[in-house]
């Protein structure tokens, strides 16, 4: 048997597209929460991109970074979700960090700044 036909017929349970459906709602309100999550997170490494302009801090801070790795593949093993996978998510995230700090820098010191 195929997984196409395999799947034709589990569409068919009674019940089963309904489960789908609420599945998928709730898949919708997680991706809702994260985007909600990433925007709150974002906005408080703003406020340190400005404090370490204004402060000449560098914008990228690789010991904390490594503890954070650290941290997070902790936190995702405990999670049961792969620490490689969340290892390569905070690296996206810091990475962009990192360039929103650098704007931040250059704007602070950029033409007409004192």
């Amino acid at each position: 048997m195929n997984d196409t036909v395999a799947i034709d017929q589990t569409s068919q349970a009674p019940g089963a597209q309904e489960m789908l459906l609420g599945l998928r709602q709730s898949i919708d309100n997680i991706d809702a929460a994260l985007i909600y999550m990433l925007a709150e997170r974002f906005r408080h490494t703003q406020a340190v991109g400005e404090l370490k302009a204004r402060h000449n801090m560098p914008p990228a801070d690789p010991a904390r970074e490594a503890r954070q790795v650290a941290r997070l593949r902790e936190l995702a093993e405990a999670a049961r979700l792969d620490p490689d996978f969340a290892e390569k998510f905070l690296a996206f995230i810091i990475k962009e960090v990192i360039r929103h700090h650098e704007a931040i820098a250059r704007k602070s010191t950029g033409p007409g700044t004192v």
